[in-house]
């Protein structure tokens, strides 16, 4: 498996694919600060709530996680009965989804960001579409998950297993139960579940997800990558009820010749 793939997969989705050996990712920059010197909260930087349905959502500016965080090693027992309850929330949420279609931008390790489309439907099956000019399509089928580049007519192919895909595409999930959390927060603006793993080959990665705490829907999630790099993924125009065509979900090995490089 190629370096740079990698990472790709533990981002769930990144705009390229680059051997880590050849290239030189900087530090995520922290969140803005406002004039006084003080750090932005998430609600400075949301720019407003995301909409469902047909009227269309202006593209949210991705709340950066401060790269210098820490979090706390996973005592269970610290967890009062409100985080407990917030987890639950986010949990029952996940689990209530069948279908999912929407837009995201991303943003990368470097701070380069790229639009495109999602489609989820569970369990186990989803297609994210870059705009160009990046190449990638990323397809899981509900037991692999190919990661395609069109200009190149190529493709690697990893078990849906090992990835954290399998978090937003699990039938049903329980939080607390099935991963390792490692902090739960609550402001205003978000509901954050953070899930940590650790993989002897690897290292340790996190996952950061977001639910809107007004509305109780995905708003984005930052993947931590072994080497402490951030890439963040915010969604929106989100629509729950819309039929997908269960050929998005196909892997072509016709055409793109899977490999695990």
């Amino acid at each position: 498996m190629r370096p740079g793939l990698a990472m790709l997969i533990a981002a769930f989705v990144t705009a390229t694919v680059i051997p880590a050996s050849a290239q030189t990712v900087p530090i995520p920059k922290p969140a803005p600060k406002a004039r006084d010197g003080v750090q932005m909260s998430a609600s400075d930087l949301q720019k407003g709530p995301l909409t469902t349905g047909a009227t269309p959502a202006a593209v949210p500016n991705p709340v950066i996680p401060d790269p210098r965080r820490n979090l706390p090693a996973n005592v269970f027992a610290t967890f009062d009965a409100s985080q407990k309850a917030q987890a639950g929330r986010v949990s029952s949420y996940l689990s209530s989804l069948q279908t999912l279609v929407g837009n995201f931008v991303q943003v990368g390790p470097d701070g380069s960001r790229t639009k495109g489309d999602f489609y989820i439907q569970k369990p186990g099956k989803v297609r994210f579409e870059y705009d160009e000019p990046s190449p990638i399509d990323i397809i899981a089928d509900g037991s692999s998950v190919a990661v395609r580049d069109r200009k190149l007519a190529t493709q690697d192919i990893y078990p849906l297993s090992q990835t954290p895909l399998r978090y937003l595409l699990s039938d049903r999930i329980d939080l607390m139960k099935d991963t390792n959390v490692v902090n739960v927060t609550s402001d205003s603006v978000f509901t954050s579940v953070t899930i940590e793993e650790k993989q002897a080959l690897i290292g340790t990665s996190r996952l950061m997800l977001m639910i809107g705490a007004k509305d109780g829907q995905l708003k984005q999630w930052t993947v931590t990558d072994p080497q402490g790099y951030d890439t963040t993924v915010a969604v929106y125009n989100l629509d729950s009820s819309k039929k997908i065509d269960p050929g998005l979900f196909k892997i072509d090995f016709t055409n793109y010749p899977g490999s695990n490089n």
